[in-house]
């Protein structure tokens, strides 16, 4: 590697000679086979570490005092029949990084299966293919006051616009109504609970309308 190649960043240079001894052949080989396996690939000093770009974020590596660590991604789509990649999440392994702890270039897979890795990391980069979405978890269900309920009974639209809230919404009229400090402010509470929710508002409606009008 030649430093006044443009395809190698200084800050890059800087980073791996001020690691760790152990692991300085370690970046530097894993740095020649991701420029070997996308020559186009661009360098960048991310989070404090070196990060890969093509077209977007690809891979990133980092020295510790007494382990370095490789990981790309994408690596939930990616093909690895060898098992290399921990637990195929951005931290599988025993360390940050898809490949766990490596203290020498004997911890890293066979170079044949790293470019195959870089391989299929840039044609996700190309075509654009993103990881999922991990489903957002259900927040707890508020428990219905008894009034609440008997009031919401009494009108269909309310009860369905209820049923149909999120656990969210449902949670902010359930603790409007609870922390009333009074029986009269608590009824009177209900009664517009009712109301707006026959007409299908969520509890907090008036300043989702005028934060709506703000940005007009």
């Amino acid at each position: 590697m030649s430093k006044r190649d443009v395809r190698y960043n200084v800050q890059v240079d800087h980073y791996i000679a001020k690691s760790a001894e152990f692991a300085r052949p370690v970046m530097e080989h894993l740095r020649e086979l991701i420029h070997k396996a996308i020559p186009d690939i661009e360098e960048h000093i991310k989070w404090g570490m070196p990060a890969f770009y093509f077209h977007g974020p690809l891979c990133s590596f980092a020295a510790f005092k007494q382990h370095a660590v490789f990981g790309f991604w994408k690596t939930k789509l990616m093909d690895d029949p060898g098992g290399y990649l921990g637990e195929r999440s951005n931290q599988g392994g025993e360390a940050m990084g898809n490949l766990g702890r490596i203290t020498n270039l004997k911890d890293l897979p066979p170079d044949k299966v790293i470019l195959d890795f870089l391989k299929q990391a840039k044609r996700l980069n190309e075509e654009g293919i993103k990881v999922p979405a991990a489903p957002k978890k259900k927040g707890p269900v508020a428990e219905m006051p008894d009034d609440l309920l008997a009031a919401l009974k009494k009108n269909k639209k309310a009860m369905t616009t209820y049923d149909n809230f999120s656990a969210t919404n449902k949670k902010e009229y359930v603790e409007w109504i609870t922390e009333a400090k009074t029986e009269t402010t608590r009824k009177k509470r209900i009664e517009t609970a009712v109301e707006w929710m026959a007409e299908g508002k969520i509890r907090n409606w008036k300043y989702v309308r005028e934060s709506k009008a703000g940005t007009k």
